[in-house]
């Protein structure tokens, strides 16, 4: 046997092992008020990385207990019906993600506005709108720009729009996205923390009042654990992990105890990336977890831990 595939089977038993290790406790968070009226908890499934046909995905994802999905606006008219019709025959909700791509500053606000507009008024009305927004080299007054166009969106179509801690975006770093929360009270956030861990290479220990600020104009959760030296970690089941994993559930148990308390839904997508963003052995690129078992487990552990 050549020392390739020696190798290759000894890791394959070390990721079978890794299988059986016990999943962290599932268990109601300790200490919530009882929710509001009006609270309930949707997660949503990723079609990033899914090579299918988006019937099946919805099929898939309706097996695996989702309530829907959240995927970028399509601009073509075909696809657009395709999605409807999936959504519909599944019965499942939808969040569409949107952002202008350009590095022009123009022409990326155009683009922005053009998806946005046409992701607001879509005959399947949304959940809400994730915005990839804006660029973390764009100046201040341009993102503030960008932001104020989406509030006016949302005021007139009557959907929420969101935007995301993402890094390259206009809330790539904390103490970046601190100014843009204390600049514009109309600002709402998708939570993606696992990029700040990331971007700050800690566990935000240091700048806990900026993470509460963010916590606070949290409207929807991408639920990806990130660690200090990257945004995704190989397996969140995987015990070496588990002060990565507890530090993001427990900024997450705040944003659901504010919703919890106000009696407003809240929106959580299972957010695990395939390859490269989930590692992957060299050479072969074989990932070394399953993508798919990992946002089940997550949405399971979230329903479990949020839903009582």
């Amino acid at each position: 046997m050549d020392q390739t595939k020696r190798n290759f089977l000894k890791q394959s038993a070390i990721m079978a092992s890794a299988l059986c290790l016990p999943s962290l406790p599932s268990f109601a968070a300790a200490g919530m008020a009882p929710a509001k009226e009006g609270f309930r908890l949707i997660v949503l499934a990723t079609n990033w990385g899914y090579n299918g046909s988006i019937d099946a995905f919805c099929q898939q994802a309706k097996q695996a207990g989702y309530d829907g999905l959240e995927v970028w606006w399509p601009g073509e008219a075909g696809a657009q019906q395709e999605l409807f019709a999936a959504l519909a025959k599944h019965d499942m909700q939808v969040g569409f993600l949107a952002a202008g791509y350009d590095s022009d500053y123009t022409k990326h606000a155009q683009q922005f506005e053009t998806m946005l507009k046409a992701a607001t008024s879509s005959k399947v009305k949304p959940l809400y709108i994730n915005c990839h927004s804006g660029k973390d080299y764009f100046t201040f007054a341009q993102n503030c720009a960008l932001i104020d166009m989406t509030v006016r969106i949302s005021k007139q179509s009557g959907v929420p729009v969101y935007h995301e801690t993402h890094r390259s975006r206009m809330l790539f770093a904390a103490h970046v996205a601190r100014q843009f929360i204390e600049a514009k009270p109309d600002l709402r956030l998708t939570l993606d923390i696992s990029h700040w861990c990331n971007v700050h290479e800690s566990l935000l220990q240091d700048q806990s009042a900026t993470v509460a600020k963010a916590l606070e104009r949290a409207s929807h959760i991408h639920a990806r654990i990130g660690h200090p030296e990257g945004p995704q970690v190989n397996d969140p089941r995987a015990p070496e992990w588990e002060g990565a994993v507890k530090a993001h559930f427990a900024w997450w148990d705040q944003v659901v105890q504010y919703h919890r308390t106000a009696g407003k839904p809240l929106t959580f997508l299972t957010e695990f990336g395939p390859a490269d963003y989930l590692p992957t052995l060299p050479y072969t690129r074989q990932p070394l977890a399953d993508q798919w078992d990992i946002n089940v487990y997550m949405m399971k552990q979230l329903k479990q831990r949020y839903s009582k």
